[in-house]
């Protein structure tokens, strides 16, 4: 959920580490901090400063008080267990134990409980319990090294763990187990971070700890060790991404600099599964999917949380109506627990941004124990889905810094579209004359994204009046239910501006009771063969005082001329694309409104980029 970066190195860190927290800001959090052994003459001391609230607040603390040394962690933290606070923030120490945590440890209460008698608890959290086994351990006799080795296999629950402890001179202790943790290699250093971004700057040979794995580094070693303490090697990848990815340029937010390279992000997505050459998809064989043959499927369980999951509804459409391949949708949170008849022949396909969602990987691990094949659509291919799934597919979206998703969506929703096209051709469900079709619309795709983008301004005008707003809904039919579901959370998670999404049909049983006078409806309807219907759904809340603002083309606004307050004109686009087209309006919808209240765009309030606790 939070951020991690540490420093074994030969040149003081405290800058280093406040550079890579700034660049962890994306994750989301609410208090920050360092800690770093100081050398005193002969003599070492472990010391940390801490801050509630943004970075800035920490540059200050530092400023008033410096520390600075060869070896420190940082961290910034989003509140699970206690208080955004100063005392519960990270780093943690117990005796000669620093340490920063990500993830939650599920049995700290029974942990806390055996401590108790022997130590001085000062925080609400979870992790301090972890630097009080290890210094409780190293008081018994043990080495640094292993009195961390033993206090792991005393944990329960998810974590990523960055360790420092006064005393073991210039050792880096790092851990994972469900949450994503990296080790950068560089010149007389060494370091570790949430991921390849966190170490942008430090390192481009990056080697990614598997789960289990723990870690001792310093400044020209790393040593690793599997969940059995055994020693293994990992691969070295060599990142060769821009650290420019993480720069906002000359946008004003992440978010919007992220809606705006759609366009090219979808054409990366697009590279991958379309020869767009011969107008043709490319094969699960041509996609180097061995044992994967859409043929030979009968059932897709898709499964995603939050926008992931808007774009999974979607898909449902696309992979029954293009492949006449039956697909159940579930959010991940629900899916093992609700204990889901599984079929012999099936796929549970995840979706997920990071690759690292806690109930999204939890489902994927549910389904391989039931013996089904698995495939995971991620954005970070080295993520621990696309590491543990039978098949990883990538949406090459690139870097996604803002929290509210906005290109990992198109681009999901571009990947989904040719996977079900995939799915079409293998079944035999499509012919060829269809395919081309397909292909073509896809590959149109670019294009008509860069042209949406031109309505931006009149999209600004328009959310103005939705700002103003307590509570707005959102209206579609067929492919784009979802995405009205989409457009009400995006708005609610970064302005703040209570929004429903539904079933455009839905209304007279029960929510059409909520339109009073003003209320602000999003109406979604390109011209298709629901149009007419959406309309009859639109006039029934415009008769009771609602505000329309209806998303449509240029046929559909000659049809309902005079019919809505405002009408915003996308361009014309295949039945099938739509959705990816129309998501870009509702995304700058939700952008234009969060900016003129005023929110905290980029890191809206209670959430997170990379969710990895349940």
């Amino acid at each position: 959920m939070c951020g991690i970066i540490g420093i074994a190195g030969t040149q003081p860190v405290t800058d280093r580490l406040v550079e890579g927290l700034k660049r962890l800001e994306y994750r989301g959090y609410d208090s920050a901090g360092i800690a770093v052994i100081e050398k005193l003459g002969q003599q070492t001391q472990l010391i940390r400063r801490r801050a509630k609230g943004k970075i800035v607040n920490l540059e200050k603390q530092i400023e008033l008080e410096p520390a600075d040394g060869m070896l420190g962690i940082a961290h910034t933290r989003w509140a699970t267990h206690g208080a955004p606070n100063e005392t519960n923030a990270h780093p943690h120490f117990a005796g000669r134990v620093g340490l920063v945590h990500n993830g939650i440890i599920e049995n700290f209460t029974s942990l806390r409980e055996d401590l108790k008698s022997s130590r001085t608890f000062v925080t609400e959290t979870d992790t301090e319990v972890v630097a009080h086994l290890i210094d409780e351990a190293m008081k018994s006799g043990l080495s640094g090294k292993d009195a961390f080795a033993q206090s792991l296999k005393k944990l329960t629950g998810a974590f990523a763990l960055g360790v420092i402890i006064d005393g073991v001179d210039g050792q880096l202790f790092a851990a994972r187990r469900g949450s994503p943790l990296a080790i950068g290699l560089g010149e007389n250093e060494n370091y570790i971070g949430s991921d390849a971004i966190a170490l942008a700057s430090l390192s481009t040979r990056i080697i990614y700890l598997e789960e289990g794995d723990w870690a001792v580094i310093t400044t020209d070693s790393v040593e690793i060790f599997d969940a059995d303490d055994n020693p293994v090697k990992r691969d070295i990848t060599i990142v060769t991404g821009s650290l420019a990815a993480a720069e906002k340029g000359n946008y004003r937010h992440f978010m919007l600099k992220e809606i705006y390279e759609q366009p090219e992000s979808v054409s990366h997505t697009l590279t991958h599964y379309v020869d767009a050459f011969n107008h043709k998809i490319k094969t699960t064989k041509q996609l180097k999917l061995s044992g994967l043959d859409f043929k030979d499927i009968e059932r897709v369980s898709l499964v995603a949380c939050g926008t992931a999951a808007y774009a999974a509804y979607v898909a449902k459409y696309w992979f029954e109506q293009i492949a006449n391949l039956p697909v159940d949708v579930d959010i991940a949170s629900e899916f093992r627990y609700r204990k889901p008849a599984l079929i012999k022949n099936s796929i549970t396909m995840v979706v997920s941004q990071s690759g690292e969602t806690a109930d999204t990987l939890a489902a994927l691990r549910y389904a391989q124990q039931k013996g089904l094949q698995t495939a995971a659509l991620v954005n970070v291919m080295n993520s621990t889905m696309g590491r543990e799934a039978d098949f990883a597919l990538p949406i090459n979206a690139g870097p996604e810094i803002g929290v509210a998703s906005t290109k990992a969506f198109t681009s999901q929703l571009t990947a989904l579209l040719s996977l079900a096209i995939c799915a079409g051709v293998e079944r035999g469900h499509i012919n060829a004359a269809q395919e081309r079709g397909l292909i073509e619309a896809l590959t149109q795709m670019p294009r008509l994204i860069a042209e949406t983008l031109t309505l931006d301004s009149e999209i600004e005008t328009l959310a103005h009046d939705l700002s103003k707003a307590k509570n707005a809904f959102y209206l579609g039919r067929g492919l784009h239910f979802p995405l009205a579901l989409e457009g009400a959370l995006k708005l609610k998670e970064i302005s703040y501006v209570h929004a429903e999404g539904y079933a455009a049909g839905e209304l007279k049983h029960g929510p059409i009771a909520l339109i009073e006078e003003g209320t602000p409806v999003i109406v979604i309807a390109p011209t298709d063969e629901l149009f007419e219907k959406t309309v009859s759904n639109m006039q029934e809340v415009s008769t009771r005082g609602a505000k329309i603002l209806l998303i449509t083309d240029k046929e559909g606004a000659l049809k309902t001329k005079g019919m809505a307050d405002a009408t915003l004109i996308c361009p014309e686009v295949s039945v099938e694309t739509a959705p990816i087209v129309y998501a870009v309006t509702i995304q700058l919808l939700a952008y234009h409104a969060a900016v003129h209240l005023g929110t905290d765009v980029d890191q809206p309030r209670n959430l997170a980029k990379s969710v990895t606790v349940e």
